[in-house]
């Protein structure tokens, strides 16, 4: 009898903490990714001040749908790009919203409003415009280089053009995830249609930490547990793991996707997702535009090291996007008794920046944009991410 009693008292026991635990779950927001998943609105219940940081860097600000702070930029004096004589392109607000509209010969022919953005701002702004379920890139885009407007990357100089269709593929880098129908048209075609309402914008937590909805529910009904359960902690995860993470978006336009990268999950294999297309981009002179892991891994830093790995001066969570101090302090952790030429010493910067001479900005060979009234194009400048000794004119 005194047996019976121990277990009924146990199932009760049980059924209270899955009770509690489903009530909560319940309290929990829902989010289109399943019912695995949480959001980050629920994560910044626990940890806000990682989430005020992150809702800052790029990773944070990779996308948005736009507001008002997005239009700052916008100035009376250079709202207008002009291709030629006849053709311009003007940034005009009116009472829908704000428009990209095309002139030919001082006559309005085509006018669409910023609907999204694209980008944090450190190197440009690229925006985007809704038609029914179908996005679509702006002609123009926002460079903080020359602080103005140019022809976004890729697009025609002799005209304007807004027909460029968006596809969840770029998004795939550039959003937490979006709900996507597929239709075969044809033998070899298809079309896709995207939905607004579905689309998270940035990359949030559980792009980079997994589903957290039984971490959140876990940890709601455990305050006193300070060890993290039911998530990835990146410190957990092999060298190759950590890589795979970072290199879903950081590892190069020589890539073609096998199936969504929206499903990856920390700890997956990269290589189910991606193959290398040896005919493309990439292979032996990886282009600087979006080769981050790539490059890294082909630098001596990588290669002489058994830990080394894209957290090792990078923490997402923080945001200090261009703070070279910062990451030059990173360097010297592992560098201290480097050797450097007298003229690199009478410099004084070696604690302040190693990052402009052995990481420079090099010009990609994929991005470039144009300037109204230049005949050349500008380059568009990354920083590499194969540390190195450079020769001095490289920047």
């Amino acid at each position: 009898m005194k047996r019976i009693l121990v277990i009924l008292g146990a199932m009760a026991a049980v059924i209270i903490i899955l009770s509690r635990c489903m009530n909560a779950g319940n309290d929990l927001p829902k989010d289109i990714r399943g019912e695995a998943y949480t959001g980050a609105a629920t994560c910044i219940k626990c940890h806000k001040e990682i989430g005020q940081s992150f809702t800052h860097n790029a990773h944070g600000l990779t996308s948005k749908p736009i507001a008002n702070q997005q239009l700052q930029v916008f100035k009376s004096d250079s709202n207008v790009f002009s291709y030629d004589a006849h053709q311009k392109v003007a940034i005009e607000k009116r009472a829908e919203g704000i428009f990209q509209v095309a002139y030919v010969d001082g006559k309005a022919v085509r006018a669409q409003k910023f609907d999204m953005v694209f980008g944090s701002g450190e190197k440009a702004y690229t925006y985007a415009y809704w038609k029914g379920k179908k996005l679509y890139e702006l002609p123009l885009s926002y460079f903080s280089a020359i602080r103005n407007w140019a022809i976004s990357p890729g697009f025609p100089k002799q005209a304007f053009y807004y027909d460029r269709p968006i596809g969840s593929r770029c998004l795939e880098c550039h959003a937490s995830y979006v709900e996507k129908k597929v239709t075969q048209t044809s033998g070899v075609s298809t079309d896709e249609e995207l939905e607004r309402g579905a689309l998270l914008y940035g990359i949030d937590c559980e792009r980079c930490h997994g589903p957290g909805r039984q971490h959140a529910v876990f940890h709601l009904e455990n305050p006193g547990e300070k060890t993290a359960k039911f998530i990835t902690i990146y410190k957990t995860l092999s060298r190759k793991q950590k890589m795979d993470a970072c290199g879903v978006c950081h590892s190069g336009n020589a890539l073609v996707a096998q199936k969504s990268v929206f499903g990856f999950q920390p700890g997956d294999n990269l290589d189910d997702y991606y193959a290398q297309d040896f005919a493309g981009f990439g292979g032996a002179d990886p282009d600087v535009h979006g080769n981050q892991t790539e490059m890294l891994k082909g630098s001596n830093c990588y290669r002489k090291s058994e830990t080394m790995t894209c957290q090792s001066c990078h923490n997402t969570h923080e945001n200090i996007k261009g703070n070279l101090k910062i990451y030059s302090q990173r360097c010297i952790s592992c560098h201290q008794h480097s050797q450097h030429s007298e003229a690199t010493l009478a410099k004084g910067a070696l604690s302040t920046n190693c990052i402009d001479c052995h990481m420079p900005k090099i010009a990609s060979k994929l991005i470039t944009f144009q300037q109204a009234g230049k005949a050349d194009l500008s380059a568009y400048l990354l920083r590499s991410h194969h540390i190195g000794i450079y020769p001095v004119n490289s920047k």
